[in-house]
């Protein structure tokens, strides 16, 4: 609900960075609730897309390449204008598996090491545009590695399983 609130401007409009409001390819730009604003070695930033359908990288095709796309170079365009870090000073990734089921990209400092940044859990945008570029069905087909803490549900169900 937190996700839809922003994305409705019921919630945290004044702090919006940047907003592209096509239904199909826009997004929302917001800063992380973990970073105070107050110094950029932190930087964090979220793109909320518009589109309620896509829960994760799971739901990506090539006909989302446009809206990737432009996650990636009018986030990077806003950040550089605002806050004067250039996209070459920016990770931006998507996390698999996500926290919630909204698709989100993670904007931060290149020398923050925020939680989830990793190669475990982080999946670097521009990696997943290529991706998809070349097969439309990649993130359908691939089998996706990713860490679970051992009071995870998923974990406990893995190991009901026999498969931990």
């Amino acid at each position: 609900q937190w996700v839809y609130n922003i994305l409705e401007k019921k919630a945290e409009a004044d702090r919006i960075v940047h907003e592209n409001p096509d239904p199909s390819n826009g997004f929302v730009l917001v800063p992380d609730l973990k970073w105070n604003q107050n110094q950029l070695d932190d930087l964090y930033l979220i793109a909320l897309v518009h589109r309620r359908e896509i829960k994760s990288l799971r739901d990506l095709t090539a006909e989302h390449l446009p809206l990737l796309r432009s996650i990636l170079q009018e986030g990077k365009e806003a950040i550089a204008k605002r806050f004067g870090v250039p996209g070459s000073q920016l990770r931006i990734y998507l996390h698999y598996q996500p926290s919630y089921q909204h698709l989100h990209v993670h904007f931060t400092a290149l020398g923050y090491d925020a939680p989830g940044s990793s190669v475990e859990r982080a999946h670097l945008l521009a990696d997943v545009i290529d991706n998809l570029a070349m097969d439309s069905m990649y993130y359908q087909k691939r089998a996706l590695t990713f860490p679970l803490r051992a009071d995870e549900p998923l974990f406990k169900k893995f190991q009901e399983a026999g498969k931990v």
